[in-house]
């Protein structure tokens, strides 16, 4: 670690080592398979891995072709299996669909049989259909049924060997927890809004701020976080990214037009559990905020607005969303130049 003042004028405080991770969607795009793109996301973890990357997170979706692994904790596992040193995290695991003390228990499993290389990221999720297909409904959206249920998930984390439900949402007599968290898993929680920031703070754990937030809107997360509660410094959160590397942003944003738009349609097709629809932001558009700020274009610009990022929000992890050409070869060779022409530079800072 090394040592900054701190802002206010006090003692210097120590600041974390960068860490720089990849973020796997495993979005289906077109010509691709399911299968197929499930095993292109393991070679980028494998490649991650080989490129110097410290780890890999992996979304979850459900009846999506936006993202085509339903279970973030499943493929976590097989990649902890397939890799020595990466730790593997959930950005997220959705919460909503998920009984947290089955949830807790794979945690643990995967914190055992990994040395401890596992993150448990969390999310609400939304309002949809996933609710209704997996029985918890929108009660287990709320914030309420949200906050029950991770409150549930962090107990069975906690090391204790048994645990009672709350005998309302969770009516269950006290059980032996088997495994028992032998080592705290770190618990992130995916955050879109001040309800889930605020939750976040009041039990002292990160946030996994997302890529379409620009760095004014993620350090504001991070201070409302910070007034909530007084449990994490900014440095604990973690931010993603688009990230695409190419010779001029000419280039990198021609690429990314080619490819991105039909991806991100794919969001805007998921059903409402109450039939109802939401308006939705264009993909063309949501595009060209991305384009104009996320890492993409020559090296040099990615490790500027990487560095930009770490500056405005005080966040020492960074999530690099590697797969928006679209191609699994161009994908590869990006995680390839980011490990050699970005994370070197980027590690200075």
């Amino acid at each position: 670690m090394t040592a900054e003042p701190d802002r206010n004028g006090g003692a210097a405080t120590a600041v974390p080592p960068l860490r720089v991770d990849l973020f796997l969607v495993a979005g289906l795009f077109p010509g691709a398979t399911p299968a197929g793109t499930l095993r292109a996301a393991a070679d980028y973890a494998i490649a991650a891995e080989r490129a110097g990357f410290d780890g890999v997170w992996l979304a979850e979706h459900h009846f999506s072709t936006y993202g085509v692994c339903p279970s973030a904790v499943a493929l976590a596992a097989h990649l902890l299996g397939r890799t020595a040193r990466l730790r593997l995290g959930t950005a997220a695991a959705v919460l909503s669909t998920r009984h947290p003390v089955a949830l807790a228990e794979e945690a643990a499993l995967l914190g055992a049989v990994s040395g401890g290389r596992f993150d448990l990221g969390v999310a609400r999720g939304g309002p949809w259909v996933d609710l209704e297909v997996f029985g918890t409904g929108l009660d287990r959206y709320g914030h309420d049924g949200f906050a029950a249920a991770l409150d549930l998930l962090l107990a069975g984390l906690s090391g204790a060997h048994t645990l009672r439900g709350d005998g309302q949402r969770f009516p269950f007599r006290e059980v032996a927890m088997m495994p028992v968290a032998q080592r705290r898993t770190p618990v992130w929680v995916a955050a879109t809004g001040p309800p889930t920031v605020q939750l976040a703070s009041a039990r002292g754990l990160p946030l996994l701020l997302g890529m379409h937030d620009d760095d004014a809107a993620k350090a504001a997360m991070v201070q409302h976080h910070a007034g909530a509660a007084d449990g994490v410094p900014a440095t604990g959160h973690a931010s993603a990214h688009l990230a695409f590397v190419a010779d001029t942003v000419e280039d990198a944003e021609a690429v990314l037009r080619r490819t991105m738009p039909a991806w991100l349609a794919a969001a805007r097709a998921s059903v409402r559990l109450d039939g109802s629809s939401s308006p939705r932001r264009d993909p063309g558009d949501y595009l060209e905020h991305l384009l104009a700020t996320h890492p993409v274009g020559p090296p040099a610009r990615c490790v500027q607005r990487l560095r930009a990022t770490l500056a405005v929000t005080g966040v020492r992890r960074l999530l690099l969303m590697v797969e928006g050409g679209g191609d699994p070869r161009r994908t590869l060779t990006n995680i390839d130049r980011l490990g050699r022409e970005v994370l070197p530079d980027l590690r200075n800072s």
